[in-house]
């Protein structure tokens, strides 16, 4: 046996994705390299780690019980180098976040200052829905989580980043011809919605349930992106996080529609599990926060509180 690192890692990436393509898109390689660092693992065992039925690709029992040895390898390999950073007196470790998907637009600067202070952190930043997002958090997968809108039926801490403004948007075409429009104004406009399981979407249910609007007609889409590009591209209307479309708004593509009762406003929290006991990385990321918040919100969001 003659294998190296490198294939390890290589082969534990397939059999997490189940994916050539994907896994050499998660690694950052190109195609052929991740073809061949497998091909070059397989020839040293007998038996088959994958197989190919039709075009997909299978791990076979064999190599899931490989994958479990070169996931221990690989775990251990890096507390190798966690302990030589730490015995150098650096912070090091594994910092686990899982954040809606709006959310991008906001957790990075919470933490730029965070890593570029200690380097020796390995930060596995999530994207996901609100959904997926609780998830992680419920089945202790992650450190924190940020979400706009709490979970009801969980022990959770949290900490107030900032505010969430969501408005009625539409795109460069539409003529704002009243200072504010009524509620009315929906029961009348194609609605772009997220899909189930997002936080935007349901916060503007909620606003629709609880005023009785009801909806003429609606899109459903997968991503706060492909949202804005429908909107831009005039197939209807939808409720957006300004947080997600202020260059947007700024060059004109998308406009804000003026009605009763928005912006509606949620908070930014970060949240982790009652009693959680923290790394030592993810107590030391817990205390920046509470001392760099303030500043982090004046530096590089203080176009938010002044926009519209």
């Amino acid at each position: 046996m003659n294998y190296t690192l490198h294939q390890l890692q290589v082969f534990l990436k397939i059999t997490q994705t189940q994916s050539i393509t994907k896994a050499a898109e998660e690694l950052h390689l190109t195609q052929p390299a991740v073809s061949i660092q497998l091909r070059n693992f397989q020839d040293q065992f007998d038996i088959p780690l994958t197989e190919v039925v039709g075009r997909r690709l299978y791990i076979t029992d064999f190599g899931k019980e490989i994958a479990e040895a070169a996931e221990r390898i690989v775990e251990q390999v890096s507390a190798i180098n966690y302990k030589t950073a730490a015995y150098k007196g650096q912070l090091t470790g594994k910092l686990k976040i899982s954040v809606v998907s709006t959310g991008k637009y906001v957790m990075p600067y919470f933490l730029a200052g965070f890593i570029k202070e200690h380097p020796g952190i390995e930060l596995k930043l999530d994207v996901t829905n609100k959904a997926m997002v609780i998830n992680s958090l419920d089945e202790n997968e992650i450190d924190f989580a940020l979400v706009s809108i709490l979970p009801e039926a969980m022990q959770v801490e949290s900490i107030p980043l900032m505010e969430n403004k969501l408005y009625l948007v539409a795109n460069k075409e539409f003529e704002v011809d009243q200072k504010v429009y009524s509620k009315k104004f929906f029961e009348d406009i194609a609605l772009i919605y997220r899909e189930q399981g997002s936080g935007t979407r349901l916060t503007m249910e909620r606003y629709l349930r609880d005023n009785g609007i009801p909806v003429r007609k609606k899109m459903e889409l997968t991503s706060n992106e492909a949202v804005k590009q429908a909107v831009i591209a005039g197939l209807g209307y939808s409720v957006m996080p300004l947080i997600g479309i202020k260059n947007e708004i700024q060059d004109g593509d998308l406009k804000i529609v003026p009605v009763e009762d928005f912006p509606i406003v949620t908070t930014w929290n970060l949240i982790y599990m009652k009693n959680k006991r923290f790394s030592p990385v993810a107590e030391a990321f817990l205390d920046y926060l509470k001392q760099e918040k303030g500043n982090i919100i004046k530096e590089r969001f203080n176009w938010f509180k002044d926009m519209h």
